[in-house]
């Protein structure tokens, strides 16, 4: 498993849900959590984002950014009709897998070139 992660997000009650749930399965000591404005981006091996498609288009190049070469993305949040314009976003930087579908949802997965 990872040795730490970072939790982002813009809404303060997110994050106080993510550090519960860090308490209860007693990872509290491995999980940092930041305000999006008060986070210093760092390179990391994984980055998960659970976002809708706009933002996710929109931070495509902040997202990337986050990943070291031949680290993974995974994407969700995505509409199956809007998992094209996700992908065009990223592709540049990202080489991704099939989509994983379930009922109208898509997650994208793939590595950083």
């Amino acid at each position: 498993g990872a040795k730490t992660a970072h939790a982002i997000d813009i809404d303060p009650q997110a994050l106080t849900a993510t550090q519960d749930n860090a308490l209860k399965n007693k990872v509290q000591d491995r999980i940092a959590c930041y305000l999006a404005e008060q986070f210093a981006p760092v390179q990391s091996d994984v980055v998960l984002a659970n976002i809708l498609a706009k933002p996710l288009i929109d931070l495509s190049a902040k997202i990337s950014a986050l990943l070291v070469p031949g680290g993974q993305l995974v994407l969700s949040g995505i509409l199956a009709e809007q998992a094209d314009s996700v992908i065009k976003a990223y592709q540049a930087d990202i080489d991704f897998k099939p989509p994983a579908q379930q009922e109208d949802w898509i997650r994208l997965e793939g590595l950083k070139r």
